[in-house]
């Protein structure tokens, strides 16, 4: 057996390491990728000890983009992201020239040439897939207004960097660096020395192409294929099917269409989606997702060098405000002026303000054209890194921002809190009177049912309860955050509030002050727990049933108030015996005084 095994070395320092950062950093209260990042430092070729492999880590992280882009297709369709094509689009071109004419501005201000700048400028224009989704994940948004225009923003500027990618080998001579046709990705275009036009017309061919592919093939084949091999039975043929359609579909994209390996993963799972198996598709890449995506951030720490913080301090800190403060002042901006309400716009804003793997790409191939000065790579590095690990600081600037801003324009509080019970989390109280304003998805509008039930999930389990509600003739709502569950509700005519619970505002909609009693259909347990705080503040008569995997999470959630908690593998354990007991009692087929038994 070989000694020498890099990969292996690698994932094991790179996970072990991100490990013990990311809780020593939750354990401090700030944020779990800090301690990626600084995992990734510790293992890169600018600190001292052991040194990962850089290339293998690169190629981890990518796998990491692939699926987290591959899970957020899962979550949308086409109509979704068409819907928000009229702000996507214009929005993230503005934006785009905005970044690149401050960047460009910089690169001037510290001598460098033209194409210098405009490298640099392209690359602090485009955000970070892992970190924007990541952000927007955590936060519950992915399938709300605010996270579909921000991940259709994503989309746009991961395509306009992918005509970058192909442009800046056949423009380097023009701009001042070295040309590099032979290393054009377009072969076609240089053999036929159609120029700079011919390989722009024949990338946007090449990418047409392949959604057409996606859109009319892909929909047909990827769905028949994942039904054919659930009818296997076989969950592990299953969990493959799914990870080779995501990886293999991201590969050939890239190959054979000149299509970012992000976005070809994305069209995958949109195409996916359209499938009744793309919930439990996305469930079996949840775990690889996850892992791949702290490599991710490992990979990042990896690139910085700690001592340029001293060497280029203040072109550092310039270019951090261009990261942070000038593309989101002027994604705000344009959002806002397309007559979106400011809770959305800093949404937006907040998740564009920082840079990642693209940025990267482009800085690489910079310095490789002699486009752009080392220093440059330097800055893009240090700026990527400093503006992740202030992403969530930007988040909570937002949240701090909306009510002063809505004050400054005149817009009334979206959500008037009595507070009267204790905190449920740190500086929150529980609510039961909401007064709300249009266009504020933090605020939905209060129900008018009384004595009713309040059912939080509409998923394999919620929906069999809520069936079985409505054919008891009892009164009851909905609280349910995916925004495709959503719609079919409202289209069924179940009155639904969209949100998740654990936000008092949403769970205050649901009167919950007024109800008789809460069933927690959802999985989480910790949600589920911080949902029942809220309920017995709020009702402490309310009638509270809530489900489980565990007895440990059985114990946690009785111990905060749950009147009664269903373990799922319990009651099946149960229903097995009562069916084995009953076939005991029963007397054999050939009885005539007897009837056989019902299975």
């Amino acid at each position: 057996m070989p000694h020498d095994t890099p990969l292996i070395a690698t994932i094991v320092a790179g996970l072990g390491l991100a490990f013990i950062f990311g809780a020593l950093a939750n354990r401090f209260r700030v944020p779990p990728l800090v301690g990626y990042l600084i995992a990734g430092m510790l293992v890169g070729p600018n600190t001292p000890g052991f040194v990962a492999d850089q290339k293998l880590a690169l190629e981890l992280a990518e796998i990491g983009v692939i699926l987290l882009m591959f899970g957020v297709g899962l979550h949308f369709s086409l109509k979704d992201l068409l819907s928000v094509r009229a702000i996507a689009v214009p929005g993230a071109i503005v934006q785009i020239a905005f970044a690149t004419a401050l960047g460009a501005a910089l690169a001037w201000l510290l001598g460098w040439s033209i194409g210098a700048g405009l490298v640099f400028g392209l690359a602090l224009s485009v955000a970070s897939t892992v970190v924007l989704l990541r952000a927007l994940q955590e936060r519950r948004m992915i399938e709300t207004e605010r996270g579909r225009i921000a991940v259709g923003w994503l989309i746009v500027e991961d395509l306009a960097m992918v005509l970058a990618l192909v442009l800046l080998p056949a423009l380097a001579g023009v701009l001042g660096g070295e040309q590099q046709a032979a290393q054009a990705p377009n072969i076609l275009a240089l053999r036929f020395d159609f120029g700079v036009w011919g390989v722009l017309g024949i990338t946007l061919a090449k990418v047409a192409a392949f959604v057409v592919l996606m859109m009319v093939v892909g929909r047909r084949v990827i769905p028949w294929l994942l039904h054919y091999v659930a009818h296997t039975g076989s969950r592990e043929l299953f969990r493959l099917a799914v990870l080779a359609i995501a990886l293999g579909v991201a590969f050939g994209a890239a190959k054979l269409f000149g299509v970012s390996l992000a976005l070809g993963a994305f069209f995958a799972g949109m195409v996916m989606s359209e499938s009744e198996l793309s919930h439990q598709a996305a469930e079996e890449t949840l775990p690889l997702r996850d892992a791949f995506s702290v490599l991710f951030f490992v990979s990042v720490g990896m690139l910085f060098d700690p001592t340029s913080l001293l060497s280029n301090t203040w072109p550092i800190l310039a270019t951090l405000f261009i990261i942070v403060i000038g593309k989101s002042v002027a994604a705000f901006l344009i959002v806002v002026a397309f007559g979106y309400p400011v809770a959305t716009a800093l949404v937006i804003s907040a998740s564009l303000a920082q840079i990642g793997e693209f940025s990267f790409m482009l800085a690489s191939l910079g310095v490789s054209l002699d486009l752009l000065p080392e220093q440059g790579r330097d800055l893009i590095l240090a700026g990527a890194i400093l503006s992740i690990v202030l992403n969530p600081l930007a988040f909570a600037g937002a949240a701090r921002l909306k009510p002063w801003l809505e004050k400054r324009a005149g817009i009334a509080e979206a959500v008037e809190a009595v507070p009267i019970g204790p905190a449920t989390e740190p500086g929150e109280v529980a609510t039961t009177t909401v007064v709300p304003v249009a266009d504020d998805e933090d605020a939905p509008p209060p129900t008018k049912l009384t004595d009713h039930t309040i059912l939080i999930g509409y998923g394999r389990v919620g929906s069999l309860v809520g069936q079985s509600l409505r054919e008891a003739g009892l009164p009851f709502l909905v609280i349910e955050d995916a925004h495709k569950t959503v719609a079919k509700l409202k289209a069924d005519g179940i009155e639904t509030v969209s949100g998740n619970a654990v936000k008092g505002e949403v769970f205050a909609s649901a009167n919950a002050a007024g109800a008789k009693r809460l069933i927690l259909a959802i999985p989480n347990a910790f949600e589920a727990g911080q949902i029942i705080l809220k309920a017995k503040a709020a009702n402490p008569e309310m009638l509270i049933v809530a489900r489980a995997h565990s007895d440990a999470e059985v114990d946690h959630l009785t111990g905060l108030g749950a009147d009664k908690v269903i373990m799922g593998e319990r009651e099946i354990a149960r229903g097995i015996v009562e069916q084995v007991l009953a076939a005991k009692t029963t007397p054999p087929r050939g009885d005539p005084e007897q009837s056989p038994a019902v299975a």
